[in-house]
């Protein structure tokens, strides 16, 4: 039948969902928590599903048994590195699945291990080993939800949501999920007609973010939410490039080092590019504006004592609209940083976008293959984008 918007699709108590806190384990964890703490905050979660999921006797036994094995997931990590390499180079993906693996390992060794070596009476690590932690990780990542809270506060633990995880993603979502003292409910956004596939959000995410945490992404150019990264260190290489003066060199370097004090940029960091604006404007605003001042320029702007003040007031919105406006040097560069990050992909824009064009060609790639293309080539779009507009 037809649903309309505001409609309840279906309602999950509380009673059913499966946490750290409803676990036959919950007291134990409890008491344990200080000894549990980690990067993810993920650890009690993984315990409880180390625990449930190798239970004969567990209540969420028939959930749990619609993923054998955990068998079926397919996200990065389980991919080979050269694989990893090869379909990914230069989306981000590949650093994040070399940053996960290392902490997987970590927090196995140095936390869950000793865990469960003093309580043997619940865990074995010949059953609950390294491997099956791994998936679990990535299960975690594909189907728990996180109920959100007011940005003063800290964010709550994952939880997994019987059936509401059953729901696929898309930017454009018809269904949401409420939550309540009591339950959670899929609620209708606007009308579904009836034989209309029913989609859930996970968020507003990137389709690299979509393939290194759920394992797909979505098919060009459906996901309004797409992005691509400029590395904020690309930023700074663009700024010293072709600056060849001992002088000029130590200015950028100064101005660099004060935009890190200000926590402006990080060498971890990235500006985040969107199809029309860009989602870190005011730290790619102020990072333009200091990058490009003259020495003298430099110094006055910081004596000012409200100085980043007054550059974070005047940031405008970077956008596709107002990018014209910026002075010549602010969108060299951009443009320079722009065209830097292009040359990381190994892969032709135009070979990709002949591949997508043709059904037959696209047809024969893998999974892996046709999610990778898509991840890529939303990517390079977006920065040719960004690219042509700072001409």
């Amino acid at each position: 039948e037809d649903l309309e918007a505001g409609e309840v699709l279906f309602t999950i108590p509380r009673t059913a969902l499966l946490s750290q806190h409803t676990s036959a384990l919950s007291s134990l964890l409890e008491k344990e928590q200080a000894s549990l703490e980690s990067q993810s905050g993920w650890v009690p979660l993984l315990l409880t599903l180390l625990h449930e999921s190798t239970s004969s006797d567990s209540r969420w036994r028939p959930y749990l048994s619609l993923w054998p094995h955990f068998s079926g997931l397919d996200h990065p990590m389980f991919w080979c590195a050269e694989e990893r390499v090869r379909l990914l180079q230069g989306t981000g993906v590949p650093e994040a699945v070399d940053k996960d693996l290392a902490n997987i390992q970590m927090e196995y060794s140095s936390i869950v291990l000793p865990f469960m070596k003093a309580h043997p009476d619940i865990f074995n690590p010949k059953v609950h080993t390294l491997d099956l932690y791994k998936k679990l990780v990535a299960f975690v990542m594909a189907y728990s939800f996180q109920e959100p809270v007011d940005e003063e506060e800290e964010p709550s633990p994952p939880v997994m949501v019987p059936l509401a995880d059953l729901l696929n993603h898309v930017a454009n979502h018809n269904a949401n999920l409420e939550y309540s003292s009591k339950s959670l409910k899929m609620v209708a956004t606007q009308r579904i007609p009836k034989g209309q596939e029913v989609f859930n959000t996970y968020g507003q995410m990137a389709n690299w973010q979509l393939l290194h945490m759920y394992g797909f992404a979505e098919p060009y150019p459906g996901n309004t939410n797409d992005a691509a990264d400029i590395q904020m260190l690309t930023l700074l290489k663009a700024a010293l490039q072709g600056r060849k003066a001992a002088a000029e060199r130590r200015l950028v370097s100064e101005q660099w080092a004060f935009l890190c004090r200000q926590e402006v940029v990080g060498e971890e960091g990235a500006f985040v590019m969107g199809w029309e604006r860009v989602f870190t404007e005011e730290e790619l605003y102020t990072a333009l504006k200091v990058l490009t001042m003259s020495e003298e320029e430099f110094t006055v702007f910081k004596e000012q004592e409200d100085g980043m003040g007054a550059a974070g007031m005047d940031c405008l919105i970077l956008s596709n609209a107002t990018i014209s406006s910026l002075k010549a040097s602010w969108k060299k560069l951009l443009f320079d940083a722009t065209q830097m990050t292009l040359k990381l992909y190994s892969s032709d824009l135009e070979e990709e976008e002949r591949v997508l064009k043709d059904v037959r060609a696209y047809s024969k790639l893998s999974c892996r293959e046709q999610f990778a293309l898509q991840v890529r080539y939303g990517q390079k779009r977006i920065l040719h984008q960004w690219l042509d507009w700072a001409r």
